[in-house]
């Protein structure tokens, strides 16, 4: 046991030699791999405080810890409760972008711990489910970075997870510029679930919510498939606009790229 310890110190060492450890926000060289620099990380827009009971957007003035916003009052989602680690913004960003256009996996097992954090009634959870990407994407990109938080969310928290229960069976075009309206005719009959799932209590796992409409279509089958509860965990979240049709077209090219 001690040589494999030491064996495994000596690689790591020569690993970090060959390929020194660097920030998650920035080129800047970091002590451990998946860490952030202290200066940028008291910088983290993480959400905290007054926020939606359902859809975990900030609300300012608010005090009740069940108090809806506006939207979710006046059209209730198929989900449950969705919440987010951080607001997406300048200083975010490259943690999402990295992750979903460059591949970089070393930031996975923090999020996960920072995910786990704020998952809603996570010991009750049956099942762990990654947001799908069609087989067109997964072709060309190689990986589904939903899958890669799904996956490590449930070893942080110990809770089974299968990447192939919910299925976008539909290509869907970009978000970019549609209305609320537009966005959800967009993604409507684009997933399907993969069997039965009576009775079973689900988080949903995705790198961003943007408008809500991907997370809506997806509880949507998921409760028609005998789902009891939806719950969602992203790691960033569109924070700023007050309503759906106020977000800004360039924050959705970003993302919607």
């Amino acid at each position: 046991m001690a040589l494999k310890t030491i064996l495994s110190s000596s690689v790591h060492k020569l690993s970090n030699l060959i390929w020194p450890p660097r920030s998650l926000l920035s080129d800047k060289r970091v002590e451990h791999q998946g860490t952030i620099e202290a200066e940028l990380w008291s910088e983290l827009p993480f959400i905290a405080g007054p926020i939606c009971f359902c859809c975990g957007v900030p609300m300012e003035g608010v005090f009740h810890p069940e108090s809806l916003c506006g939207v979710c009052m006046a059209q209730p989602p198929a989900f449950d409760k969705a919440r987010a680690v951080l607001a997406y913004d300048d200083l975010t960003r490259p943690l999402v972008l990295a992750l979903k256009h460059g591949g970089r996996k070393d930031g996975v097992k923090l999020f996960a711990i920072w995910m786990a954090e704020i998952t809603p009634n996570i010991d009750d959870l049956d099942l762990i489910v990654p947001v799908p990407a069609h087989w067109t994407r997964l072709f060309a990109r190689g990986y589904n970075q939903a899958a890669w938080l799904a996956q490590a969310l449930s070893k942080q928290c110990a809770k089974p997870w299968r990447p192939d229960v919910l299925i976008r069976q539909r290509k869907t075009g970009s978000q970019n510029g549609l209305s609320l309206k537009g966005r959800q005719r967009n993604v409507q009959g684009a997933f399907r679930v993969k069997g039965r799932l009576d009775g079973m209590k689900i988080l949903l796992v995705d790198d961003v919510y943007t408008t809500g409409s991907t997370l809506e279509a997806c509880a949507k089958v998921l409760k028609r498939a005998g789902a009891n509860q939806i719950c969602s965990v992203s790691l960033l979240r569109v924070c700023k606009p007050k309503t759906i049709n106020d977000i800004d077209e360039p924050i959705l090219e970003k993302l919607n790229a």
